[in-house]
Order: structure tokens, then sequence, then C-alpha cells
């Protein structure tokens, strides 16, 4: 006698591998349109106008890796390629020792700690503009809190925009401000993701508060350094506002980074194709730094 197949009866539809793959494309595809929209599509445009030369109307001659090869004997492109690598090697690592620091005092039974974080966050909520505007009120040479702050007390005033290196530590120390909550706040969340077992067994086998920092809380923070490294290194491979409000580059390319000379080759000469080659080269650069750390990182990680 024959009975009706209920539905315990039927077989269980399981969606295989293909089904899976579909639904993922489904899910990312309106961010892949977006970045080949927004991120792709323009780099892609940056590199063709790269192999031309034009001013921007009309249209350009194409010149091949002409604009590529300038590069090699241009002088003022491997200053600003040096004035780059230097504020990369001065704040990154500032900035990352000034956050981890700051969360580490943070994370402890410090009073008005609440008040405190929230200080050092507000630079967060501040543009680069506005802080190279705020940089520009602080360090003029002439009419600067500062600089009128150190006159009153009888010593000499420091020329922050006539003189190569005050100009350049003043960017710096802008930068160092405007970044540091950052780091601190990402530390500060990796601290509270730390076992308290891990400190009290350091304390029992005697370690001193150095030791504890040393090989407890910089091991467990590793995910965040790296994360903050690769992060750190690409702002200031990209650093613009700052630079451009405060110096403009000066005095005498002092100052001057990649950003801003692509800029001023850009929009101030008109040699498009040029700047647009000095961006690829920025962006490869930026790109190989970011897949040497991640497989530094993975292999680290594969050997633990």
């Amino acid at each position: 006698m024959s009975r009706t197949a209920t539905a315990d009866d039927r077989p269980t539809r399981r969606r295989g591998p293909r089904g899976e793959t579909v639904a993922a494309y489904l899910f990312a595809g309106p961010t892949l349109a977006l970045l080949g929209l927004f991120v792709f599509l323009p780099l892609g445009g940056a590199f063709w106008i790269s192999l031309q030369e034009t001013d921007g109307f009309g249209d350009g001659v194409l010149v091949g890796l002409d604009n590529y090869l300038r590069l090699f004997g241009d002088g003022t492109f491997w200053r600003a390629t040096l004035n780059t690598l230097l504020f990369t090697a001065v704040v990154t690592p500032l900035s990352m020792l000034g956050g981890l620091g700051l969360a580490v005092l943070l994370n402890s039974a410090l009073p008005a700690r609440g008040v405190f974080r929230s200080v050092l966050i507000l630079p967060m909520a501040i543009s680069g503009v506005a802080t190279a505007l705020m940089g520009v009120l602080i360090f003029d040479q002439n009419s600067g809190i500062l600089d009128k702050s150190i006159t009153a007390l009888g010593l000499p005033g420091i020329d922050w925009q006539t003189s190569g290196p005050a100009a350049f530590g003043s960017i710096v120390l802008m930068t160092l401000w405007w970044r540091v909550g950052f780091n601190m706040l990402i530390y500060l969340a990796g601290l509270q993701g730390v076992a308290p077992e891990l400190y009290e067994a350091a304390r029992l086998d005697g370690a001193n508060g150095f030791q504890r920092l040393r090989h407890v809380t910089i091991p467990a923070l590793r995910p965040q350094s790296f994360f903050l490294l690769v992060l750190n290194v690409i702002y200031s491979f990209q650093v613009f506002d700052i630079v451009f409000v405060m110096t403009g580059g000066g005095p005498q390319n002092a100052t001057t980074v990649l950003v801003t000379y692509a800029y001023d080759t850009g929009f101030v000469i008109r040699d498009q194709g040029y700047a647009a080659a000095i961006g690829v080269v920025l962006l490869l650069a930026t790109l190989a730094f970011t897949a040497l750390q991640w497989r530094r990182n993975r292999l680290r990680e594969a050997t633990e």
C-alpha cells in the first residue's frame, strides 16, 4: 500500500560549492562594483595618463615610458622621495610608541581615565587641513604662539618657515599630535582583550613592570602593531594636507614630499602625465611595502 510522501521523507537539498560561490558573489557584488568604479577605474586612468604628455586639456600625446625615465634624472623627485622616507621613518615609530605608552597608561588604574581618553582622541575628529591651520597659528615664526612663548622666556626665536630642519620638525610635531590618539585607541582596544591571568602569572614568576611589558603586552599586541604599522606607513607615504598648508613644501624643497610634488607638477606646472607617473610610482611602493609586511607577518605566524 503506497502512501503520500511527506516533507520528512523528501531528500534534503544541500547547497553545493557552486551555489555558495554564487551567493558570495551576489553579496560582494555591490562592493566590487563600487571598488571598480571609484578605485580600479581611476587607477587605470591614472596609469594611462602617465604614459602621455598632457596638460589636462585636449588630447595627450602618447610617450610610453618617457615620464618614468624622467624620474631617474629629476633631482626634485629624489629630494621628495628622501623627505617622504625620512618623514615615514620618524613619524611611524614615534606615533606607535606614543600610542602604546598612552594605551598602557590609560589601561591602568589612572584617575579620570575617561577624560584623558577623550582629550587624546579629540584630534581624530579634526580634519588634516584644520590641524595644519592650527599648526600655522602655533609655529608661525613672526606671530606664532610657540615663538612668542619662547621669546617671552628670553630665548632666541626659531625660524620655523625659513629653516629647513625647523620646518620639517614642525610638520612632524603636528602629525604626531594628530596621529597618536588613533594609535592609542587601537592599542587600548587590544590591551582590554589580554587575559589578566597572563600578567598575574608573569608577576608570580618575578617579572617586573618592564619585563611584563616586553614579554606579555607587546607579544599580545602583535596583530594591532602589524595593522598600525601598515596604516601609518601608508599615511606617511601619502601625507599632503599638513605639508601643503603649513609649509607648501618649502623652504627650498626641504619639506617637499611625493604627493605635494605630484600636486605641484600636475596642477601648477600642468605636466599631468609626469605627475601621474609620480603617483603610480608611489602606489607601487606602497603596495610593495604592504605585501612585504604581510608576507613577513604570515611567515612569523607560521613559525610560532
